[in-house]
């Protein structure tokens, strides 16, 4: 079985170092053995479960999600209809994110229509409007 450094992992994986041990404190990877020297000792499965946690988070997963995509991995019990349930509600989620985001879009667009971008700051509409309670 061939063993790697962190530094290794990271490189193979396409992430940092110190993205390696987060996700080792995050309980996302195993503890690695340690050889004699103290170094940690990696096994290539971890590459493949990095690139996993990269992909998962591309897709808007949060860690929490994807250590129990992981969890899913591992049981007997589930099934593909389990995880798709976790893919539907991903999709939910990041619609709901798409709206919101498109509020914050529109409410911007008519701030900087109200503003001329001349005078003072005193009389700026768009720093005006963030001064009232809610933001039209």
């Amino acid at each position: 079985m061939t063993s790697f450094t962190i530094g290794q992992v990271a490189r193979q994986a396409g992430v940092g170092v110190e993205t390696v041990r987060f996700y080792e404190r995050k309980g996302l990877l195993e503890k690695p053995a340690r050889r004699a020297s103290g170094y940690r000792e990696f096994d290539e499965a971890v590459v493949d479960r990095i690139r996993f946690i990269r992909r998962a988070k591309e897709l808007g997963f949060t860690l929490k999600e994807i250590k129990e995509l992981l969890e899913l991995r591992l049981s007997p019990a589930t099934t593909c209809a389990d995880v798709r349930s976790r893919a539907e509600t991903k999709i939910v989620d990041i619609e709901s994110r798409i709206q919101s985001l498109e509020r914050m879009k529109h409410a911007l667009v008519r701030l900087t229509r109200a503003c001329s971008g001349r005078g003072r700051t005193t009389a700026c509409p768009i720093l005006e409007a963030l001064d009232q309670e809610e933001t039209p």
